[in-house]
């Protein structure tokens, strides 16, 4: 099994050199098709100007999106360009509120949807939504690049967060070509439970299933000696070496998520190498 149709989408250029370098890497390794969706994003809400405002204010934000597409087109030209990979690229002009049904059609068609880190500085309003809708709408496992990410066709140590979660076991099994290719995965399990099927053998029958894959794995539990779980996982991925966090997205109801903050977005906003998602 591999990755053999590779997705990124890219609204600004001038944060997309570390994904645009990881997608070509993964394209290599996984002789694969590297598609990039280069989208001018109208960041307006039409639906609040006032009653007969002026229409060449719809023409003007309309005309700076597909400036700002017709540029991120260029951009996408250039570094795929100069790879030896097979690739094609798109351009195209949507709104902030429909941006989530563009990129869920596009996701649903790919293996693996590679996108830069959506918290930071420089990010636009839609970098969120676009992680959001590949995760929930187009159902595909996204890989998020932090900005100073070397690029890598394969990741050699990996962490994998295991909480028995069916979100985890769902990326652990989208991971599998990383996985397999891996030189060591290391499941990381937090405060196991006192009770249930794993409490005398955390993560024992999943290292078992991997085993059987032709993984090497270890076994990692820890305290939760830090108040998120995110702080763990990126300290224990620091510590270790690791070079790629698996991880399930979102435990909790979306509406948690935003209100509370949780480890997917903590993650996402500190992780200083690239995390595999999905649910």
């Amino acid at each position: 099994m591999a990755y053999k149709s590779l997705l990124t989408v890219l609204t600004d250029p001038k944060v997309s050199d570390a994904t645009m370098a990881q997608l070509v890497a993964l394209a290599e390794a996984q002789d694969a098709h590297a598609e990039a969706l280069c989208l001018g994003v109208d960041r307006t809400q039409t639906g609040y100007y006032y009653a007969g405002a002026n229409a060449m204010i719809l023409q003007e934000t309309l005309e700076r999106a597909s400036a700002e597409a017709e540029a991120t087109l260029a951009y996408a030209k250039e570094k795929l360009g100069l790879s030896d990979v097979r690739w094609s690229v798109e351009d195209g002009v949507a709104q902030i509120a429909d941006l989530g049904r563009h990129i869920a059609y596009r996701a649903r068609f790919s293996d693996l949807v590679v996108l830069p880190r959506p918290y930071g500085e420089d990010r636009g309003a839609e970098a969120e939504p676009i992680v959001e809708a590949a995760l929930f709408e187009g159902h595909a496992p996204v890989l998020v690049v932090p900005d100073n990410n070397t690029p890598k066709g394969t990741f050699s140590n990996v962490l994998v967060a295991w909480n028995e979660s069916v979100e985890s076991m769902a990326a652990i099994r989208k991971a599998m070509p990383f996985l397999t290719a891996a030189e060591q995965v290391r499941i990381v399990v937090i405060d196991p439970p006192q009770h249930g099927p794993e409490r005398s053998d955390p993560g024992g029958l999943l290292s078992q299933m991997l085993a059987r894959q032709g993984v090497t794995c270890e076994i990692d539990v820890l305290s939760k000696t830090m108040p998120r779980i995110s702080d763990i996982l990126n300290r224990h991925a620091t510590d270790t070496s690791s070079d790629l966090i698996v991880m399930g997205a979102y435990g909790h109801s979306r509406f948690r998520e935003a209100i509370l903050g949780g480890a997917t977005r903590n993650m996402l906003e500190q992780a200083t190498v690239p995390v595999f998602m999905s649910r």
